[in-house]
């Protein structure tokens, strides 16, 4: 399951990163690059963190094959998805709660302590969406007033306490996964955020 679940995650932040260049005048090799360093980014410096070679898109081209199909997607679609307002924040959201737990889970796997795990967790998915942010001139949205990286530590904290109590690890993954989902998007839609400093 783990490993469906990541190569869908890496499809939909693949959209993601294609549907954040609309409006920027850019041909259809800048929608492709752009979808592939959201896709890969996160991940990729995650891996270089700790030490975790090859990076997981070139020891595995399944991964390449699933952000292909992401732009794809976009190319065919791209009228209707730019239309939908909420499109990109939609793929965005289902992105960073995927990567999150699935960061979690390599750390774990991978030796590293829980506090670690949980940092490295978030950090794998948010990343992109920064990258991406900022080479569309956009300002990156982990330093707006939002609900974002936030949400990520929160769901993996509650993954890590569910594992650490022995819940089964399917529905751990699944439950932690909606719980960002939820988080991001009751914040939105409530207009929630952390308090700011004055």
């Amino acid at each position: 399951m783990q490993y469906a679940l990541e190569l869908v995650g890496t499809y939909f932040f693949a959209i993601s990163g294609a549907l954040a260049i609309q409006n920027k005048d850019q041909d259809l090799f800048g929608v492709g690059f752009m979808g592939f360093i959201t896709a890969i980014g996160g991940g990729s410096l995650r891996d270089i963190l700790i030490g975790a070679y090859p990076l997981v898109w070139i020891g595995n081209v399944n991964f390449l094959y699933a952000i292909f199909a992401g732009l794809i997607t976009t190319f065919l679609f791209f009228s209707h998805m730019a239309k939908l307002r909420k499109t990109l924040f939609l793929f965005d959201t289902l992105g960073i709660a995927f990567f999150t737990i699935l960061g979690v889970e390599k750390c774990l796997y991978l030796g590293f302590r829980p506090e670690v795990a949980a940092i490295m967790g978030m950090f794998s998915a948010v990343m992109g969406g920064v990258i991406r942010d900022t080479l569309t001139n956009e300002i990156p949205i982990l330093f707006r007033k939002e609900v974002y990286a936030s949400a990520c530590l929160a769901g993996a904290v509650v993954y890590l306490a569910l594992d650490y109590f022995g819940l089964d690890r399917d529905i751990n993954l699944l439950g932690s996964i909606a719980l960002i989902i939820i988080i991001r998007i009751a914040a939105v839609k409530f207009k929630l955020n952390l308090p700011i400093l004055k």
